[in-house]
């Protein structure tokens, strides 16, 4: 009762049955439905067309628009699977579910080291490690001298440069990562682990537009 009709016509643009996505991801297909209706909500905060753009994404993160930040950035860009500028459903909980804590934790160090990859190379260079160290203190509101940053930078570096040749591949970065777990801690969200729980609101909508399907 009092639920409004959901049609399969009006699914948002990149739509995924969510049994196809509980089979890629570690959500069920309950979760994946709650997940639409946050979906939904988030992809029309600014633009309603049923497709979460850098900005709305933005405001999710900040709950202010005009604060850029390289992390949030590097995070839309790995969630914008297609690359054309706007996160699709399917791509949202596809990318979740690397956040996910029952992830393999490869996922989670493949997923790291894309991020940190700025420029594509398939290696981590040292200013583009230097470049994320800044962007997440900023994140964390955290203010550090230049010294002291280019001190994290040089140790972190040195230590997982195993091979010498002035950057770091993704097997140096995944020994330094299984040595460091701390290093992806923030590739976990523990809320993720049972959505209908975290958000209860979430079942109650989500149960009513199955029925309704």
């Amino acid at each position: 009762m009092g639920c409004a009709v959901s049609k399969r016509s009006e699914r948002t643009p990149g739509y995924e049955d969510p049994n196809v996505l509980a089979a890629a991801t570690p959500f069920t297909a309950s979760e994946v439905e709650a997940l639409y209706v946050l979906f939904k909500k988030l992809s029309s905060s600014i633009i309603a067309d049923g497709l979460i753009h850098k900005e709305e994404f933005q405001l999710a993160l900040f709950r202010n628009r005009n604060r850029r930040n390289l992390f949030a950035d590097r995070i839309f860009d790995l969630f914008d699977m297609k690359r054309n500028g706007v996160i699709e459903f399917g791509e949202f909980v596809r990318s979740l579910g690397v956040f996910h804590p029952n992830a393999p934790t490869e996922d989670k160090i493949a997923f790291a080291f894309r991020l940190y990859d700025l420029r594509h190379t398939g290696y981590i260079e040292r200013e583009e490690l230097k470049e994320m160290v800044l962007a997440l203190l900023h994140e964390s509101d955290l203010v550090l001298s230049e010294d002291v940053v280019e001190t994290i930078v040089d140790k972190a570096f040195r230590e997982a440069d195993t091979k010498d040749d002035g950057r770091i591949d993704p097997e140096e970065w995944k020994d330094l990562v299984l040595k460091n777990p701390s290093l992806i801690r923030n590739m976990t969200l523990p809320y993720l682990k049972d959505i209908t729980v975290a958000f209860p609101s979430f079942l109650g909508s989500s149960e009513c537009e199955d029925s309704e399907l």
